[in-house]
């Protein structure tokens, strides 16, 4: 096998929420593999500062930041990532809000009844319109140079519905209630890269999901017990154990791979 199929050298690549725990992996990884890499989030300063961090690692990297619910905003982060480096290669879509509840608050503002329709908006703006916005302004770009890659980053809940009794406490009551927003926003992600992979499939650009499962990131044991015990890998992710599928689809090596959802939640969705 010519595992020079996996290597980006020479390519450039765009990740939508760079700074969070997820899209700094994905930016080191594609660091890793040889692209060029281009870090954009809402926050600048955070923004350059995991630029220089993948220039520390001898990877050429710019920092823009950008606003993906802002049609002008991401056609300006086309236009500098083309000024800098000539070509967009690579867009990874890992820019999204997944709503947050106190479980010391109010309960009954997360139960589907009460839930509040701004976040719901709010949610779809950013994980539906959002990636909409970035694949039709550098996948367009994609287009016109007649090759490309598009990963788009959804979730298990994209695939499978939230286990309301992970949210509870271990006296089993009910903390909060896993909102309808992000499963619907993501089931959405998964829908338009179907849709986007077959429109553009005779034009040189893929488009596939990653759906991952639950990242350890400081959740109470509790929590962590929980989801490890429905899970048959029997633990969560590490945060680094994305970075191979983020390759393999951004590469050559996925070179016949288009429209598809990769799932990797450790058998979470297997069941």
């Amino acid at each position: 096998m010519n595992f020079d199929r996996f290597s980006l050298r020479g390519r450039t690549a765009v990740v939508t929420g760079a700074v969070g725990l997820l899209g700094r992996q994905h930016c080191a990884a594609l660091g890793e593999a040889g692209a060029n890499v281009v870090v954009t989030d809402l926050d600048a300063d955070a923004c350059r500062a995991v630029a220089a961090e993948l220039e520390r690692a001898d990877v050429r990297a710019l920092a823009v930041r950008a606003d993906i619910t802002d049609k002008t905003s991401v056609e300006r982060l086309r236009d500098e990532t083309v000024a800098r480096f000539g070509a967009v290669d690579v867009l990874v879509n890992n820019a999204a809000v997944d709503d947050k509840f106190d479980p010391s608050g109010d309960l009954s503002a997360s139960r589907f009844e009460n839930y509040d329709v701004a976040r719901f908006r709010r949610s779809l703006d950013v994980n539906v319109t959002g990636t909409f916005l970035c694949c039709q302004v550098l996948g367009a770009e994609m287009v016109r140079r007649g090759r490309g890659s598009i990963v788009n980053v959804a979730s298990t809940y994209g695939v499978v519905a939230p286990d309301q009794s992970l949210y509870c406490d271990a006296n089993g009551a009910q903390r909060f209630f896993k909102s309808a927003a992000y499963p619907a926003s993501k089931s959405a992600v998964i829908a338009l890269s179907r849709y986007l992979a077959t429109y553009w499939g005779g034009a040189g650009v893929r488009v596939n999901t990653l759906s991952p499962g639950g990242v350890e990131a400081g959740q109470d044991d509790h929590f962590v017990q929980n989801y490890s015990r429905k899970t048959p890998i029997g633990r969560m992710a590490r945060r680094d154990e994305y970075r191979g599928a983020i390759i393999f689809l951004a590469s050559d090596a996925s070179s016949y791979m288009t429209g598809a959802n990769l799932v990797v939640d450790g058998g979470w969705t297997a069941w």
